[in-house]
């Protein structure tokens, strides 16, 4: 297997969102990516500049921010011929890696905008070198800059940040110094192209949490009445007793619950509802042991955000 870190630049509407297409809010104009083998040693390098056809004058902060000229871009090579020959260069026994979860999600998006979806199927397994560099040496929720992980790290800096080829090269400069034993126990999964069936769903373990993906459902309502808010033990994974139900902390998207297992103690739920490409939704949920701590810091935060919404319903 080989590691193949990328890094895209895209062009978004010129004119504001108004007049953006929905289908393709960012237009990819640059993709630079390094590839690794399995012990993480350099092997080669790719770059190419895309033609844009949808935003094909650059937005003023995109041109300030990357340094590509529109003159530089109608140099650049069609999209579907730049895609398919890095599709090829990275070859079928790949994990592909970026900083942060957005390039991946738009090369997807822009390749279904083309209709050239099947040529990368998801959901897709990846290395977020960003998450996986907060957790080798910072903390697990803490999401830093590339720039301030290449000096925390005091890696050699030969080139700007914000171009492709560059903060690939960075990111896998990064990558180089993250521990095995971190990348094995700590990859993503990217949900652009979620499951559609239970027969798809996804349930991936962690050494102190699990991620489950569900499939697809018309409404949110239908979702969370669904066996996806039942609550299961992390260890023995049997369905255990709601201690506290499950409430909205994040305007409907994300709900929060607690489990109590007879065996193993606590349970923390959560779930974050997304909607799909194609208007339904489907769930991410992650369950991890707690302690009691936590487990009535959450009951507090639930009667908080009861209080606040029956004052908002007072005042109105």
């Amino acid at each position: 297997m080989n590691y193949v870190v990328f890094d895209l630049e895209w062009n978004q509407c010129p004119y504001g969102k108004d007049f953006e297409n929905p289908r393709l809010p960012f237009e990819i104009i640059e993709i630079g990516a390094i590839k690794l083998d399995a012990q993480k040693e350099y092997v080669d390098t790719f770059h190419a500049l895309i033609r844009p056809t949808v935003y094909k004058k650059l937005h003023f902060q995109t041109s300030r921010v990357i340094g590509i000229r529109e003159e530089d871009l109608r140099k650049g090579r069609p999209f579907r011929e730049v895609v398919k020959e890095f599709l090829a260069w990275c070859g079928s026994d790949v994990r592909f890696c970026t900083w942060g979860t957005l390039d991946l999600m738009e090369l997807q998006r822009n390749l279904a905008y083309y209709r050239m979806g099947n040529l990368l199927p998801g959901p897709i397994l990846y290395e977020d070198v960003q998450k996986l560099f907060a957790i080798a040496y910072e903390t697990r929720k803490v999401r830093r800059a590339l720039s301030y992980a290449v000096d925390f790290l005091e890696l050699p800096e030969d080139g700007g940040f914000h171009f492709a080829r560059e903060d690939a090269a960075y990111t896998a400069r990064v990558l180089q110094r993250i521990p095995d034993e971190v990348i094995r126990d700590n990859y993503s999964i990217d949900c652009f192209r979620n499951p559609k069936s239970r027969e798809e769903e996804i349930h991936l373990r962690y050494p102190d949490y699990e991620k489950f993906i569900s499939r697809e459902f018309s409404s949110k309502e239908e979702l969370m009445a669904s066996d996806v808010a039942e609550m299961t033990c992390f260890t023995c994974g049997k369905k255990i007793r709601r201690k506290i139900r499950y409430f909205s902390d994040g305007g409907g998207r994300n709900h929060l619950g607690v489990g109590l297992c007879p065996e193993h103690g606590y349970v923390k739920s959560k779930i974050r509802v997304r909607e799909a490409a194609d208007g339904k939704f489907y769930a991410i949920r992650t369950t991890k042991h707690i302690g009691e701590e936590e487990m009535l810091d959450i009951r507090k935060k639930q009667a908080f955000l009861r209080l606040k919404r029956q004052n908002r319903r007072r005042k109105s």
